[in-house]
């Protein structure tokens, strides 16, 4: 007798950055698949404060105390953690140097590096490693870190965030290696900046275009022409991915990042 195809019943799920853009829409599909989700952020989203199976916890990832608050909490009600989503992610598009020498606030400031590698990369360190302590223990579990196409390819205007998204890139590979033996798996997403999010908000198109070159005035980049699938990607495209690497469906899937660019990042 066959089975649901995707069944999260049971599962406990941490996402990162679970109030907005792709980590609401992340863990409204992992709810609805049946897993219970603990979304970690500085703001609680009010829908979700009516699903039964999300919890709230406000968690500064970039501060340890705070991360390993955030994990002692969901450990203590649910005896274990199943799954966790490194989502959290900020970008500031920025250029090594303003050649243009028109907007000197789109230069890379060490304010800017500082406030992406504290988010991006040390965060998804923090948590990963809270988690992973408890996952050693249950031998078993999931990390998935959210990498970029600008982590893989490099992007002109965003050598930074690129940089961290890179890292987190290794950090999945690296990360497979060392804790594989306990059956934990860590995996990479890739989306492309096709897919628009709060954090791909129309200021940021705006600044990416200056450090590109483009009219500042005109952010409305027509992905469809170069993405070989011919649209843009949709974020509940990428939270069914989530859905997938976190079930056991995809049971021996490690130490890869896979692409979701509807192929844009390919050449």
């Amino acid at each position: 007798m066959s089975s649901k195809w995707l069944d999260l019943s049971g599962k406990v799920v941490i996402v990162t950055g679970g109030s907005m853009g792709l980590g609401e829409k992340m863990v409204d599909n992992l709810t609805a698949n049946g897993a219970f989700v603990i979304s970690v952020d500085l703001v609680e989203n009010d829908a979700q404060k009516e699903n039964v199976s999300v919890d709230f916890i406000k968690c500064d990832i970039s501060n340890k105390k705070d991360v390993e608050q955030m994990v002692d909490k969901v450990f203590q009600k649910h005896g274990r953690i199943d799954g966790l989503v490194n989502n959290a992610g900020v970008s500031r598009p920025r250029m090594l140097v303003d050649y243009y020498g028109e907007k000197p606030e789109y230069e890379l400031s060490e304010d800017d590096f500082d406030f992406m590698v504290r988010i991006n990369q040390k965060g998804v360190f923090l948590c990963s490693q809270a988690v992973a302590r408890v996952m050693i223990k249950q031998q078993s579990g999931v990390i998935l870190n959210m990498s970029s196409e600008a982590g893989i390819e490099g992007s002109k205007g965003q050598s930074c965030y690129a940089g961290t998204k890179a890292a987190v890139h290794a950090f999945a590979l690296s990360w497979a290696k060392e804790l594989g033996p306990y059956n934990i798996r860590v995996v990479g997403v890739e989306p492309g900046i096709n897919v628009r999010t709060p954090m791909n908000n129309d200021e940021a198109f705006k600044a990416l275009a200056y450090t590109r070159g483009q009219d500042p005035n005109n952010i409305s980049a027509n992905y469809e022409t170069v993405i070989p699938l011919g649209r843009p990607g949709e974020i509940e495209e990428i939270a069914d991915l989530i859905s997938y690497l976190i079930s056991d469906h995809s049971s021996y899937i490690t130490g890869t990042t896979i692409n979701i660019t509807g192929g844009k990042s390919k050449g």
